[in-house]
């Protein structure tokens, strides 16, 4: 039998076909992950997480066992500018000249209800999405060389509930409410709390939900949302305008989705802003 160090590295056998590949790596991963927590420092959660690099038309494979290698050593440091550095160790370490990260995972909040107080724990689907770009060493891309960048997406979809207006003003007998979703994407430039943007969204609509209610929150609930409806446009809107509670994002996207109870569909608003857009583009 041959020892370790005489084994054939596939991977690094010289290809033919002259295609390079945009992305090659590991998708779907599910790990235990720490990330920040604003009242108790750090929180648990369990990601699905998509790692890659670019492979230069030359290598016939990569190595994927550097990607859960490096991701293992940083899962309990995965801030937002600790994601980039372990997505430059993967880079160089498999001396490509770009690495792409998805990590999506439930982030959790204690959340009390409005009059009883009671508390429970409210789940937030949220993602971190990165890039880094840099140099190779001679022996990697023979492609013109790569400006060295990084950029970093931070996404949180919050649930909300939302009255309609139109049915309030036509109807005798009070008006149509339904469940729906916020989407925001923010590109990282000041930092934020989770905690924080997740509030800040539920303040724009026409009531946050919750996970535990009592009679007299329920009560609460209903009467403050019918005080407050929100067109899915309206919701988009008001979100833009209170983003820059936050601060100021080279870019960020708003998206509603409302899970409409009295049709079968949606109803459904989009929008963009930041200092990145083009002009003309911007709100």
């Amino acid at each position: 039998m041959s020892s370790a160090h005489e084994m054939v590295d596939v991977q690094n056998e010289r290809d033919h076909r002259e295609i390079p590949l945009k992305k090659v790596g590991i998708k779907g991963l599910k790990y235990p992950i720490h990330l920040l927590d604003r009242d108790h420092s750090r929180q648990h959660s369990t990601a699905t997480v998509n790692l890659y690099v670019n492979l230069p038309k030359h290598f016939k494979g990569t190595h994927m066992s550097r990607f859960i290698e490096v991701f293992h050593q940083h899962r309990e440091q995965l801030s937002m500018p600790h994601f980039l550095d372990m997505l430059e160790e993967i880079r160089s370490s498999l001396d490509a000249a770009r690495a792409y990260g998805e990590m999506s995972f439930p982030f959790f909040i204690e959340k009390k209800a409005p009059v009883s107080g009671q508390a429970a724990l409210m789940s937030y689907e949220c993602s971190f999405e990165g890039m880094v770009s840099g140099p190779v060493s001679p022996n990697g891309d023979d492609a013109p060389p790569v400006p060295v960048g990084r950029s970093f997406f931070v996404s949180a979809c919050v649930p909300v509930q939302t009255v309609c207006p139109c049915s309030k003003a036509i109807s005798a007998y009070g008006a149509h409410n339904q469940r729906g979703v916020v989407r925001v994407k923010l590109e990282l430039g000041p930092f934020f709390w989770l905690e924080d943007l997740v509030s800040l969204i539920e303040g724009c609509a026409s009531s946050a939900v919750y996970s535990l209610l009592k009679r007299e929150d329920e009560k609460f609930v209903t009467e403050a949302a019918y005080d407050n409806p929100k067109f899915v446009e309206d919701l988009v809107r008001d979100v833009v305008l209170a983003l820059p509670r936050l601060g100021d994002f080279p870019w960020f996207s708003v998206e509603a989705e409302n899970f409409e109870s009295i049709h079968n569909h949606s109803a459904f608003a989009y929008a963009e802003g930041g200092r990145s857009l083009p002009s003309g583009d911007s709100l």
